[in-house]
């Protein structure tokens, strides 16, 4: 049931029972009742600690695993119900147990409930392991309970841990800093304390990345970038490596856990031994100037508006360049000092890291995190992970297991395509699966009703299973399934 559950998710991702009403559309053609299937999600929840670490022992079958690396990342899926699932009160435990669909801080600013999930992935961007929480989970709360399992799954090897700002928080850099682990996580400089930051700003010893040579911050402001002679210079980053112990304020805060169960979060007070590599880039500088000037012109525009109900600053959004001159009237004008104050951290970039490598490889380490942004892109919109047609929540959670397990088959099929020398964009290689059909003629042969392409030859030059036929017999095709159930 998995496998159908599985390969419908990536040729023709629908709900379950559309799943179910296409199933005589497979050569197989299997025999299931619906209410198996939607029972089978009961039993693939209750053995997914299982299910998990057999896909990763599996995997590494088909594909040379490279877990020196692990990303992780969090993303949250809405659903379309107007209420949070109810607390379950555990009879043995007295434990309240949250429903997997709660409100939460969504990037979308929907107001419908949510569910949390949390992917980990490796240095080639094949998924490791996931985990599935509460809308309203604290996602700093989710990255060390999915890493001890992971360590368990790998057999306790040693791995650098990279993550962006958001799941870079001091308990987990403390957590990542023992057991010959180490952690590369993106660091805010708007957070830094003073004293850090008046050394970023500093123009002495940046270096550029490329050769190592001597540059200052105002010659990477200032060259004149329609020279020919400077095209490498432009596309080049100023960097500098700061000592940042715990203990000189980096922005850090912990989890502390009261007695009654509440957390809060207070100043961290530990000494954690790291650098912050610092980057600066003119062509970054002048892509964030561009985006500010537009926001700023539609800033503008807002300042006709005398509601100052209407212009609520946001963190993101353009009304935070809003401020009222007046405390008796609305009397709303351009933040000046606030835009000043934004323009000096164009161009810049950091991470915290705990390793003494060069910066260089540091940074190219941090640079591969948009793969997990991909994963997440190709399963909300390749599989259509949401909108989901479940209610409980071992459902629920089962239904991210087969995204997740379409995810993985997808990253391997690429990864063992890219071993081969040969790159197929995801769009003509999930659109190549799904046109490769064939028709029954008076049950003497299969015809074949899709036509070559690029991806079909590196698939088959890949995978020798003989699927750029035109006719097919019934003993070729059963020679094929046989050879995708080994």
């Amino acid at each position: 049931m998995c496998q159908f559950l599985t390969y419908a998710r990536i040729l023709d991702p629908a709900s379950k029972y559309g799943t179910y009403d296409k199933l005589d559309t497979y050569y197989e053609k299997p025999q299931v009742e619906y209410q198996h299937m939607i029972r089978f999600l009961d039993i693939l929840d209750r053995n997914s600690d299982q299910y998990l670490k057999h896909l990763f022992d599996n995997s590494e079958n088909i594909v040379k695993r490279d877990t020196s690396v692990m990303y992780y990342d969090c993303t949250n899926y809405f659903f379309e119900t107007e209420k949070p699932d109810e607390e379950i009160v555990d009879e043995v435990t007295g434990e309240i147990i949250l429903g997997p669909r709660q409100f939460g801080i969504s990037k979308e600013n929907k107001t419908s409930p949510i569910v949390e999930m949390g992917l980990i992935m490796d240095r080639r961007g094949i998924p490791i392991s996931m985990c599935i929480h509460p809308g309203n989970t604290n996602e700093q709360l989710t990255a060390v309970p999915l890493e001890k399992e992971v360590i368990k799954m790998t057999g306790n090897k040693k791995f650098i841990y990279c993550a962006d700002a958001g799941l870079g928080s001091y308990n987990i850099r403390k957590f990542n800093d023992m057991g010959g682990r180490a952690y590369i996580v993106t660091q805010s400089v708007k957070k830094l304390g003073q004293e850090i930051k008046d050394i970023v700003f500093n123009d002495s010893n940046y270096r550029l990345l490329s050769n190592d040579d001597a540059i200052t911050l105002k010659e990477m402001r200032t060259f004149n970038k329609k020279d020919a002679n400077n095209l490498s210079l432009y596309n080049d980053f100023a960097y500098k490596v700061i000592p940042a112990n715990t203990a000189m304020d980096t922005g850090l805060y912990e989890e502390k856990v009261y007695k009654n169960g509440r957390t809060k979060k207070v100043k961290a007070k530990g000494t954690l031994h790291q650098y912050i590599i610092v980057t600066f880039s003119r062509k970054m500088m002048e892509y964030q100037r561009t985006i500010r000037e537009r926001q700023l012109e539609r800033a503008k525009k807002l300042l006709r508006l005398k509601d100052p109900e209407k212009i609520k600053k946001g963190p993101n959004d353009i009304r935070r360049f809003l401020k009222n001159t007046s405390s008796d009237t609305a009397n709303y004008v351009l933040d000046m000092d606030k835009i000043h104050e934004e323009e000096k951290y164009d161009g810049f970039y950091a991470v915290a890291t705990n390793l003494d490598d060069s910066a260089k490889d540091i940074l190219a380490v941090a640079q591969n995190r948009y793969k997990i942004e991909d994963c997440f892109r190709i399963m909300k919109t390749n599989f259509d992970a949401r909108p989901v047609f479940l209610r409980k929540p071992e459902r629920i959670r089962a239904h991210f297991l087969i995204c997740y397990t379409a995810l993985l088959i997808y990253r391997l099929m690429e990864c063992k395509l890219d071993d081969n020398l040969t790159h197929v964009t995801t769009s003509n290689l999930i659109k190549t699966l799904r046109n490769m059909n064939v028709v029954n003629m008076d049950d003497m042969y299969y015809k074949s009703i899709y036509s070559g392409s690029q991806a079909l030859d590196a698939l088959e030059r890949c995978f020798e299973l003989q699927l750029n036929r035109k006719y097919y017999r019934p003993s070729d095709l059963n020679k094929i399934v046989k050879k995708f159930s080994k």
